[in-house]
């Protein structure tokens, strides 16, 4: 279903969650209730929105909040930082000699980008999928990361490298991999659905089962079975927590993408 709400109201809506929530969970003091309260009404008298619509309120916040989203970047923009190299002898940094404007627009148009594959990546990446395929975790993990170093952004590599932590049983690392991913690409389904694996076996059914939402309405046409499984397993999961009942993650596997 499309949304009636335009980004800018949705972002008004995710701010004002933003302020609620930190009230709640004590990042902010009691005393700073009515100052929230004021901001949160200005903000949604600003905008024309209503924070008290469970609808709207979910359908901005979607599968995550404005924190963790921030989070999210944040450790994106960090990977696409990279400190300077080369120190000399005496510990003192070397400074390259000047090249003339000409020569250096020219080279920075040869560099790729950081998303974008070059051909030494690709071919870490298939060496990763390889070892992947023998069951060699570590050595995989080991090759879509030197990929990562050149293209640092780049959703398949992230998501392999997710795959592969969730083969080792490093689920909190290939959660991580896989927020960076779908924050680098919302449209790339198989970072959705290894964020939805890896939250629910670290017991976060509810985030498992926003992930494979994203990854549903991403597919469009109601989603590949797949995804629909593992949706479905997520919400049997959140439908059974006040039972106190078991869920595993059966039936949900991973496989690397070998997509440029």
């Amino acid at each position: 279903m499309a949304s009636n709400l335009d980004p800018k109201k949705r972002l008004a809506l995710a701010i004002i969650d933003f302020l609620q929530t930190s009230l709640k969970d004590g990042s902010l003091q009691p005393e700073d209730s009515d100052s929230i309260e004021i901001a949160t009404s200005c903000i949604a008298d600003t905008f024309h929105v209503d924070p008290s619509n469970k609808t709207h309120m979910t359908e901005a916040i979607g599968s995550q909040n404005l924190l963790s989203i921030y989070g999210v970047y944040d450790k994106l923009k960090s990977q696409q930082t990279k400190p300077p190299t080369s120190s000399s002898s005496s510990g003192t940094t070397k400074t390259p000699p000047p090249a003339d404007d000409a020569n250096n627009n020219k080279n920075a148009s040869n560099l790729p980008k950081s998303g974008e594959p070059t051909e030494e990546s690709e071919l870490l990446k298939k060496k990763g999928n390889a070892a992947m395929s023998r069951k060699d975790y570590p050595a995989a993990i080991d090759l879509y990361t030197r990929a990562l170093s050149i293209c640092p952004s780049n959703p398949i590599y992230l998501s392999n490298r997710a795959a592969a932590y969730s083969a080792a049983s490093q689920h909190a690392a290939a959660a991580a991999d896989a927020e960076l991913a779908v924050a680098a690409d919302p449209k790339y389904t198989k970072a959705w659905s290894r964020l939805g694996l890896a939250k629910f076996v670290l017991g976060d059914a509810r985030a498992s089962m926003r992930a494979y939402e994203q990854g549903i309405q991403a597919e469009g046409s109601g989603g590949s079975e797949a995804m629909r499984k593992g949706y479905e397993t997520a919400k049997k999961r959140v439908e059974e927590l006040e039972r106190e009942g078991g869920a595993d993650s059966a039936g949900m596997s991973e496989d690397v993408d070998d997509a440029p």
